[in-house]
C-alpha cells in the first residue's frame, strides 16, 4: 500500500522522556535501599504501569506500604524539571519537514495522557505539526492494545496499512503489528535491549529514515 500517514510515538521517540523519568523512580528505589534494573523497568515503557508497578514491586522489596504521595509529588517534579530542559531528539523536524513536503499527514499515538503529550508538544513548537494526536484519554486500552494506533489512523481517515507507526518501545511495536501497521523502530537507552523481531526496520536515529527508500508491507 502507499504510504499516506506517519503516527508517531511520543515518549522516547519525539522527547527523551523515558530515561528521566527512569532516574526519577530509580532515585526512589535508592531512597529505599534498592536498585530498580533498567530492563526490569522496561516493561512498562509505552504501555502503562499495569505491565509493570514500581510502586508493588518496591513494596514487595521493602516488605511494607511506603507513603506514596510526598514521593510521587517529589518523584514528577524531578522527572518534569529534567524534560523541560530537553530539545527533540534527533531527526523529527526533518522527518517532519519531509512528510510535509510529500503531503504524508502525520500524528501521534501515546499512552501518556494528552495533558503530558500535548502541553510537550506546545512547548517545542510541534503541536502545530500534527493533524491530530491520539492519546490514552482516548482509547480503552493503552499498547500493546492496537486500539491508539487504529484511532489514529481512522482519524487520519486512512487505512492501517497506509500509516508508518515509529515507535521505540516493544510495546508499542506490539500494538503496530496488532494494528496490521508497518513499524520501524528506533530504540534508546531505555529500550535499547528489547526485542523488536517484526520491525519493518530498525534505526539508530529518525535522522536514518528515508521516506523515499523505507520498505512498507505490501
Amino acid at each position: 500500500m502507499p504510504l499516506k500517514a506517519l503516527l508517531f510515538d511520543f515518549d522516547g521517540l519525539i522527547l527523551d522522556t523515558e530515561f528521566p523519568i527512569y532516574e526519577a523512580w530509580r532515585e526512589d528505589y535508592l531512597a529505599h535501599g534498592h536498585e530498580l534494573p533498567l530492563d526490569v523497568y522496561a516493561a512498562c515503557v509505552g504501555s502503562d504501569f499495569n505491565r509493570f508497578d514500581p510502586k508493588s514491586h518496591l513494596e514487595s522489596l521493602v516488605g511494607s506500604a511506603i507513603d506514596w504521595p510526598d514521593r510521587d509529588l517529589w518523584r514528577e517534579r524531578n522527572a518534569l524539571e529534567r524534560v523541560k530542559q530537553l530539545p527533540p531528539l534527533p531527526g523529527v523536524i526533518a522527518l517532519l519537514d519531509a512528510a510535509e513536503a510529500s503531503g504524508i499527514r502525520c500524528a501521534v499515538a501515546s499512552s501518556s495522557p494528552r495533558s503530558w503529550v500535548e502541553g510537550h508538544l506546545s512547548r517545542l513548537g510541534l503541536l502545530g505539526r500534527f493533524v491530530l494526536t491520539r492519546c490514552i484519554d482516548d482509547v480503552a486500552a493503552p499498547k500493546p492494545a492496537p486500539d491508539l494506533f487504529l484511532a489514529a489512523a481512522a482519524g487520519l481517515g486512512v487505512a492501517p496499512g497506509e500509516a508508518l507507526v515509529l515507535e521505540d518501545s516493544r510495546n508499542g511495536l506490539l500494538a503496530a503489528m496488532a494494528a496490521g501497521c508497518p513499524c520501524v523502530v528506533v530504540p534508546n537507552r531505555v529500550t535499547a535491549h528489547l526485542d523488536f523481531t517484526g520491525a519493518t526496520a530498525v534505526l539508530t536515529s529518525l535522522e536514518d529514515l528515508d521516506l523515499e527508500t523505507v520498505l512498507i508491507r505490501e
